[in-house]
């Protein structure tokens, strides 16, 4: 490395993250954005930033030719992305090159805190200084986009194949790397020799190209690149121009390329630990249980059987058991309780989806504290279970948390499970900023999207932002003594009444006095909607003011699982000698469904035995006094 190389990295080494208006030297404007221009490593640099600037700071990294057919640098500075340049004209890509742009990433990076795995983009000769840079660099590459690349300097400048080269240019290139012709023609580290390190690293590939090209032609450059990226196993898109030569570059509507870019940086996919104890049991054991907990929007054929499909397709040979655990209008309080029944009791999970913001908020309504409760105990449950499970929070949206995303304030749900997210370690999918970001940007709408329970489009979103973070997570090669490590449970919880010891307790404990059964209910009789998964259930039910009952249990929370329909009464509540206290069975929903819900009848209790005793009373705000007890819950 040159002496200043290394100056410019010594001097970054202590610097502090700053702003884009903190950058040095001229500022202009540049198609009615922001340009600074300066000097790094002894190179003319220039970034432009975007008029709002997007989460977690993505940017594309441009190679040569800057401002030609800018569209796509266009819209992407519309998305929030800044935009780079580090001028190596002249170099071929050359190990000098890769050095000079190893400073810049650095500047960038370190002190004004860009995104840590840009989108390269390189027009024609810039494929040379892109693919170079990202094979000494594969896991600082969010993705690559290249426009009539090339893809080896024998082809251009070198002229060596069916194409034009340039005489002079290939004089130049054989200077810069030190080569004699002879050298330069036996070389073996031009792009199409490179691969290898980013198809291990995931790194998804764009080209455009002119089928025309006889400057850089299809068949020297990117066919090669296309053939030998597929044999390594890696993604590549082609999107070919029939008729046209090397020029004009880029594409008139910039949007697949846009579309490409944000595909494989997404701003709102947070990975906070590693997760390569799922990938051990599912890479070198063969075996793997995926889990999925959560309302409707896991229940239904959405993002779930998508994720289970790529997760299939990534390990062919893997064995996999798939917990389907999503339950309609079910929420974290009833999840923390239903958690072991119905997703542990497989066996121990090793990568488990959790998603219930949009049920905590429009089914439960609950409140920060009770938000936090439900995830924290079913995060606590599941690592006591298995210490390795690697946990991923999605965040769904309704529309009312669309509109208050939209005007920039984070729902009370996604903020309570985002702490416990924090608290934990956990990674996160934030679907619901996304989709607010890409209706700001006019890139996506409600309709297209599908609503609360998305559309497969929308769906597939999600599924492509876990893809995301699965590719992120897992861009590096296993290390052959890699083992599992239990990911440890802080010493002090979020929120010390927790559901960490959230189960079932069943009605059959319960002492009856006359009112009470335990019966199938008779549900043809009884008006309101009933969903198929609770109507063969046998459930501790009265339906008579004065119906009375007690129970034992040990712990500090007791409630109860229940199904609350027109007729839903009120329980007058009392926990050993206390005060009897009326619990309102009745949800805003019930008027035309037995709408399952989970209702806590006390806690914050001292932890031991205790005794609640249940009794109907007189009064109600329904159709009638019905009580319907699926399990009693304790925590």
């Amino acid at each position: 490395m040159p002496i200043r190389s290394w100056l410019v990295v010594l001097l970054l080494a202590g610097c502090s993250v700053t702003t884009a208006a903190e950058f040095p030297g001229a500022k202009s404007a540049w198609q009615g954005f922001d340009r600074y221009d300066f000097t790094v490593d002894g190179r003319r640099c220039w970034v432009v930033t975007p008029q709002a600037e997007a989460e977690g700071r993505p940017w594309i990294w441009r190679a040569r030719f800057f401002g030609h057919e800018p569209q796509a640098d266009i819209a992407l500075l519309k998305e929030g992305f800044h935009l780079a340049y580090c001028d190596v004209g002249g170099l071929y890509g050359n190990p000098q090159a890769v050095m000079h742009w190893n400073a810049f990433y650095q500047l960038l990076t370190e002190k004004h805190g860009f995104a840590r795995r840009p989108a390269l983009e390189g027009m024609s000769r810039g494929g040379l200084i892109i693919y170079n840079w990202a094979a000494a660099n594969p896991d600082k590459v969010a993705c690559i986009y290249g426009d009539a690349p090339v893809c080896d300097f024998k082809s251009w400048p070198g002229g060596k194949g069916k194409g034009k080269g340039s005489p002079g240019s290939w004089t130049q290139c054989l200077e810069v790397y030190g080569f004699t012709e002879a050298e330069g023609l036996a070389y073996e580290g031009n792009p199409i020799d490179r691969l290898k390190p980013l198809a291990e690293a995931h790194v998804p590939l764009l080209h455009v190209v002119g089928d025309a090209d006889v400057v850089v032609p299809v068949k020297e450059n990117t066919a090669i690149i296309e053939a030998r990226y597929k044999k390594l196993g890696g993604s590549i898109q082609v999107i070919h121009k029939p008729g046209v030569g090397h020029h004009p570059h880029s594409l008139k509507d910039p949007a697949p390329i846009v579309t490409f870019v944000l595909k494989h940086t997404r701003r709102n996919v947070q990975q906070r630990r590693s997760l390569d104890n799922s990938r051990i049991r599912f890479q070198r054991e063969k075996k793997g249980h995926v889990a999925f907990i959560g309302g409707s929007i896991t229940e239904m054929n959405g993002y779930r059987p998508m994720v289970c499909e790529s997760l299939r397709k990534r390990f062919p040979e893997t064995e996999f058991t798939f917990t389907a655990a999503g339950i309609s209008s079910t929420c974290s309080t009833s999840g923390a309780f239903r958690l072991a029944t119905d997703v542990l009791s497989k066996g121990p999970v090793d990568m488990f989806f959790i998603e219930f913001a949009v049920n905590d908020d429009q089914d439960a309504g609950h409140s920060r504290e009770e938000c936090i409760r439900g995830m924290e105990g079913i995060v606590r449950q599941t690592l006591r279970h298995n210490p390795g499970a690697d946990i991923v929070i999605t965040h769904f949206v309704n529309p009312g948390m669309l509109t208050q995303l939209q005007a920039g304030n984070t729902p009370l749900s996604m903020r309570a499970h985002g702490d416990v997210a924090s608290h934990y370690g956990v990674s996160t999918i934030h679907l619901a900023k996304e989709v607010a970001e890409q209706i700001g940007s006019g890139t996506l709408s409600w309709q297209e999207f599908g609503g609360t329970h998305p559309k497969p489009a929308g769906n597939r979103i999600c599924a492509d932002m876990i893809d995301q973070l699965l590719d992120s997570a897992w861009s590096e090669m296993l290390p052959d003594d890699a083992r599992p490590v239990a990911h440890a449970l802080p010493g002090v919880p979020l929120d010390p009444l927790h559901y960490g010891g959230g189960r079932f307790v069943d009605p059959k404990q319960a002492s009856l006095k006359a009112g009470w059964q335990i019966a199938t209910p008779d549900w043809k009789a009884l008006p309101g909607g009933k969903r198929s998964r609770f109507t063969s259930i046998p459930m501790l039910t009265a339906e008579k003011a004065g119906a009375e009952l007690t129970l034992g249990f040990t712990g500090t929370a007791v409630g109860a699982y229940l199904v609350a329909g027109p007729d839903a009464g009120i329980l007058e509540v009392r926990v050993d000698d206390g005060e009897f206290k009326p619990v309102n069975l009745y949800h805003r929903f019930s008027k035309g469904l037995h709408y399952p819900r989970t209702v806590m009848f006390g806690s914050g209790l001292t932890a031991g035995e205790h005794v609640l005793t249940l009794r109907v009373s007189a009064e109600t705000t329904s159709t009638g006094h019905g009580a319907r007890i699926m399990k009693f819950v304790a925590n």
